[in-house]
């Protein structure tokens, strides 16, 4: 079976949102093979304490790949304590640089309660406009409802709750059951 037979992992829904002093990493629980639901209670948001600093960080894309990533984040951030945006960059760096981790089909979500950021396998590292970002299957959906809701006097949990059930009733590949981490404030 070549890969393009393999019908591939789908799914995900992770939503960043910061208001009001907080960050709020959401993310559903649902992972797909082609057209079936493998697991509804995944959990893909993740708290990192390296070096006793705090950091939340939500992934998409294949699981074993973003479990890798995340060691790699936690080690870049022991090396470089209480400075995301410098570990974001190594990460990415590395990412688009090391031959093993170019073939790594993932992306993440990462905060320290204070730096909102997204980190690519093509050596991006992007602080979202609108202190809003999303990724994944239902990304779009997400970000566009947390930002029609970013004037509102709703929090960011409340935003982020909010915008993952809308993305869940148009997304297949999301549902409603959420891990939530909120950091800051």
């Amino acid at each position: 079976m070549t890969k393009q037979d393999f019908p591939g992992w789908h799914g995900t829904t992770i939503i960043g949102v910061r208001k009001g002093g907080k960050v709020v990493i959401a993310g559903d629980g649902q992972v797909s093979l082609g057209q079936t639901v493998i697991k509804g209670t995944a959990r893909k948001v993740r708290r990192l304490k390296p070096g006793g600093h705090e950091v939340v960080a939500g992934f998409a894309g294949s699981t074993a790949d973003a479990f890798a990533l995340l060691e790699r984040l936690e080690a870049k951030l022991e090396a470089t304590p209480g400075q995301l945006m410098r570990a974001a960059v190594e990460l990415a760096k590395d990412w688009r640089t090391d031959k093993y981790l170019q073939k790594l089909e993932a992306m993440l979500i990462v905060t320290d309660g204070k730096d909102l950021y997204v980190i690519t396998g093509a050596g991006d590292v992007l602080e979202p406009e609108h202190d809003v970002t999303a990724i994944g299957s239902g990304g779009n959906y997400a970000l566009a409802a947390a930002r029609a809701l970013m004037d509102s006097e709703m929090d960011a949990e409340d935003i982020a709750r909010r915008a993952m059930a809308i993305a869940a009733d148009i997304c297949v590949y999301t549902n409603g059951n959420l891990t939530v981490e909120t950091i800051g404030g």
